[in-house]
C-alpha cells in the first residue's frame, strides 16, 4: 500500500511541512496490486532496532529510511545501513523517489565524522555512502563526500567504501575531486531508460550520467564502477538492453536491476510488475554483454548485499585477469 504523502516530515524530525510539496497538486496515480513475490515482512528484530537507535543517536540519515527501501528489515537486522550525507532534503524532485524535497539546510560539519564513527561502531566490512542532490552547493557536495571517505578511512581502515553519488551536473571539477578520493566502488544510477528521463528524472540528463561513469574509468581504471536501473515504469525490454550496451561502452563493471515500487499515490505509477523469470533473463543477458557482476531481482536495490557483492566483484575481476 502506498503511504500518505503528508504523514512524513520534510526530511527533518518534527517539521510539519509536506515531504514532497511539488507533488501536492498531482492527481493520485493508482498502481496494480503487489504480487506475492514483492511482499516483505515488517521489521521487528533486535538488530533492526539497535541499528535504528545508533542512526538516531548520531543524527544520521539513511537512504534505507528516506527512500522507503523494502529491504530495511533484512539489512538493519544484520547491522547493514546505507548512510545518506549532505542532509535529508534533496534539491531535485524525481517522480520515483521518496526522499524529501525542498530547500536544504546548511551542511553538518560533523556528518563525515559521525558516519565514520557509525561505520567503526557497527564493525562494517563494507560501507555504502550516498547523498541527496545538492544543486545549491557550488561543488554539488563533492568536498563533503571526500571528507566522509577520508574520515571512514581513518576510523575503519579495513572497511571498503562504496559511494553512490549524484551526477554533479554543471559542477566543473566536482566529480574528479571525488574520484581522486579513491573509493573502492563508484556508483551512479541511471535509474531508467533515456525516453523516460523527462517524466521520471527531470532534473538529470542521461548522457551526463553516462559521462560521469565513463570519467571514473578514464581517470582511475582500477576503481570499480556500478550503476542501477528500475523497471516497471513503462520501459520496453529493448530499451533496457540498449542501456546495458551504453553502460558497457562506459566500462561499467556492476549492474543492478530492481522493480520500481511506488512510494505514494503522488509518485509515478507502476506500469507493471516484472516477474522473477524476466529478471533472471535480464541477468543472463547482462552477463553475456560483459558485466563482471549483475544483481537482478524484484527486490534488488543498489546497496542490497553490497558487501557480499563487492567480494564477488573482486573475485570476478581477478578471474578475468588470470584467464
Amino acid at each position: 500500500m502506498a503511504t500518505l504523502i503528508d504523514q512524513r516530515a520534510n526530511g527533518v524530525e518534527g517539521d510539519p511541512r509536506p515531504r514532497h510539496p511539488e507533488k501536492q497538486g498531482r492527481p493520485d496515480a493508482e498502481s496494480p496490486r503487489k504480487p506475492d513475490w514483492i511482499r516483505v515482512k515488517a521489521p521487528t528484530s533486535p538488530g533492526y532496532h539497535a541499528t535504528k537507535a545508533l542512526v538516531r543517536d548520531l543524527k544520521l540519515h539513511t537512504v534505507c529510511e528516506e527512500a522507503g527501501c523494502p529491504n530495511i528489515g533484512e539489512c538493519w537486522a544484520q547491522k547493514h545501513a546505507t548512510f545518506m550525507i549532505l542532509g535529508g532534503i534533496c534539491t531535485r524532485a524525481c517522480s520515483f523517489c521518496n526522499v524529501a524535497t525542498g530547500k536544504p539546510l546548511p551542511l553538518d560539519a560533523n556528518e563525515p565524522q559521525n558516519v565514520a564513527h557509525a561505520t567503526a561502531q557497527m564493525g562494517l566490512h563494507h560501507v555504502v555512502i550516498t547523498s541527496v542532490d545538492r544543486d545549491d552547493l557550488e561543488d554539488g557536495g563533492a568536498e563533503h563526500f571526500v571528507k566522509t571517505i577520508q574520515a571512514v578511512r581513518r576510523a575503519a581502515p579495513d572497511t571498503t567504501i562504496e559511494i553512490l553519488t549524484p551526477d554533479f551536473l554543471r559542477k566543473p571539477g566536482a566529480a574528479e575531486r571525488v574520484i581522486d578520493a579513491k573509493p573502492d566502488v563508484f556508483n551512479h544510477n541511471l535509474e531508467t531508460v533515456p525516453r523516460l528521463y523527462h517524466s521520471i528524472r527531470p532534473g538529470a540528463r542521461y548522457y551526463q550520467s553516462l559521462r560521469l561513469l565513463d570519467s571514473v574509468k578514464q581517470r582511475d581504471p582500477t576503481q570499480f564502477t556500478k550503476s542501477g536501473l528500475m523497471v516497471g515504469l513503462g520501459e520496453a525490454k529493448d530499451e533496457v538492453l540498449q542501456v546495458m550496451d551504453d553502460l558497457r561502452v562506459a566500462g561499467v563493471d556492476f549492474l543492478t536491476i530492481g522493480q520500481y515500487l511506488q512510494p505514494t499515490k503522488k509518485h509515478a505509477a507502476i506500469d507493471r510488475f516484472w516477474t522473477p523469470e524476466e529478471f533472471k533473463a535480464l541477468e543472463t543477458i547482462a552477463y553475456a554483454k560483459g558485466f563482471l557482476m549483475v544483481s537482478a531481482s524484484p527486490l534488488t536495490r543498489s546497496s542490497h548485499h553490497a558487501g557480499d557483492d563487492f567480494a564477488r566483484l573482486k573475485a570476478a575481476r581477478l578471474a578475468l585477469s588470470s584467464s
